[in-house]
């Protein structure tokens, strides 16, 4: 049986890093120097992860296809970015300062002073990169902490409290400022994939061999090209729609609703996609990934945002009705009608999202089967009046609130129970906090939901 196709885009990319280092493998180091020909092979493959990561980005169609969504792509970018970062490692310590004498009938400058550029694109590359994967990984490291990170994240923050660290603090957010220049900086990861990529060609000591100078040169090069692609092309392609802002209304405490009113011909999607929305605000124009909270038929096309981020937070004051707005996509694979005829629909906060797209839709989509709602929230549920009355409409849909704040944390063993069916017969669709998405994907699985029928959208990639 094939694996789900959401699987087949990190299994391609797995067998071609295997494959990639199976070849050099093969090829041995010409002069029997293994431990340098490691350190360049590691290197090698930093230099395939960082290009395959280039490729993830590209904003292709395919891409999104082959991955199934551009959400899962985005994942898996940073990924093979921070393994490229791994491999740097064994590369520095294995192969620095070995130098091969040039291949017959190679150029002077292949060594020599080749050699002192190609150490100072190294440093370039490295460090570069470095930095710039050390700035998105900042405003969400508490995701990628260990077991025990819940006590260091804590430590952290009594350590905030110390004014020098204050200081500290807010002299880094005046030198880095926000997202939006973070975004602009992490477009120059392309250059320093080029500068790692030279340094490569230049003091690579097993480039004797054509084979591997072949692969090491199409590996770098691919990744290039798409980086040239996305940068100067992809903008000329992408799909963009016109839009005014007409409304942005307050929903509940940290939500804001943004409704947005077509200029010209209006983006076509599927409930439960995202779009990239781009607003000219008070503060310049911003760009942010939403998910679609409105219904394909409706005339406003509306965007639910929560307050987590600098942009976000001062949404409901920098933007404003008559402010001009430009959509594009969509993007996303969260389609309800890829479950079956028994589906159990499951959101955390802000995780309601592409179920209102869902629920405003069925009047002209109707569900495929029986469905329960699970919406668990702290406190009274935005939007609960619009959500039950539509379920009071649509007898096949049941909606099940959760107040965390009086009933504790919702549990896949309390849905289970609840609507007690056969685990085997359902689709589940999660969207929520990545802590609960996780718990709830393992309990279903051990539950017996088949691993297919477990559909999660990434919106914390964003």
């Amino acid at each position: 049986m094939l694996p789900p196709v959401r699987y087949l885009g990190p299994l391609s990319v797995g067998a071609l890093a295997v494959a990639f280092a199976g070849l050099w493998i093969v090829a041995g180091p010409p002069d029997g120097g293994w431990a340098s020909f490691a350190g360049q092979l590691a290197g090698a493959e930093a230099v395939l992860c960082m290009s395959l990561a280039m490729v993830l980005i590209s904003l292709l169609p395919a891409v999104e296809t082959w991955f199934d969504g551009i959400d899962r792509a985005a994942i898996w970018h940073r990924r093979l970015s921070v393994a490229g970062l791994v491999l740097l490692a064994p590369h520095t310590l294995f192969s620095s300062g070995h130098h091969a004498p040039p291949p017959p009938g190679a150029p002077m400058s292949h060594h020599g002073g080749g050699s002192d550029v190609g150490g100072l694109l190294a440093q370039v590359g490295v460090w570069g990169l470095l930095a710039l994967s050390a700035w998105a990984i900042a405003p969400r490291w508490r995701t990628m902490l260990p077991g025990g990170g819940p006590y260091l994240a804590q430590a952290v923050d009594r350590l905030a409290e110390v004014p020098a660290v204050q200081r500290v603090q807010a002299a880094c957010r005046w030198i880095f400022g926000g997202y939006e220049r973070w975004r602009a900086l992490h477009r120059l990861t392309g250059l320093f994939l080029a500068a790692a990529f030279v340094h490569g060609l230049l003091d690579g000591t097993v480039f004797g061999s054509a084979v591997l100078r072949g692969a090491y040169i199409a590996a770098g090069g691919i990744g290039l090209a798409f980086y040239v692609y996305r940068e100067v092309v992809a903008r000329h392609l992408t799909a963009l729609h016109d839009y005014q802002v007409a409304a942005v209304i307050t929903v509940g405490e940290g939500l804001t609703e943004i409704a947005l009113a077509p200029l010209g011909r209006p983006i076509a999607f599927t409930p439960g996609q995202f779009a990239m929305l781009f607003l000219e605000t008070g503060a310049g124009w911003r760009r942010h990934p939403f998910t679609i909270s409105s219904a394909p038929h409706e005339q406003l096309l509306r965007f639910t945002v929560k307050a987590l981020g600098d942009d976000t937070t001062r949404m409901q004051t920098l933007v404003q009705p008559g402010m001009p707005a430009i959509v594009g996509g969509p993007h996303g694979r969260f389609d309800r009608a890829r479950g079956t005829d028994r589906q159990l629909w499951i959101a955390g906060g802000i995780g309601i999202t592409p179920f209102l797209s869902w629920l405003r839709a069925l009047d002209q989509q109707t569900a495929p089967g029986q469905v329960d709602l699970f919406y668990s929230t702290q406190g009274g549920a935005p939007f609960a009046n619009e959500i039950t009355a539509i379920a009071r409409a649509h007898p096949t849909i049941s909606v099940h609130l959760h107040d965390t704040a009086t009933s504790g944390y919702l549990t896949a063993d309390a849905v289970l129970t609840a609507i007690d069916d056969d685990p085997r017969r359902l689709s589940v669709f999660l969207c929520g906090p990545r802590a609960m998405v996780d718990s709830f994907v393992r309990r279903f699985r051990q539950a017996g939901v088949r691993s297919r029928n477990i559909h999660r959208e990434h919106f914390d990639w964003r």
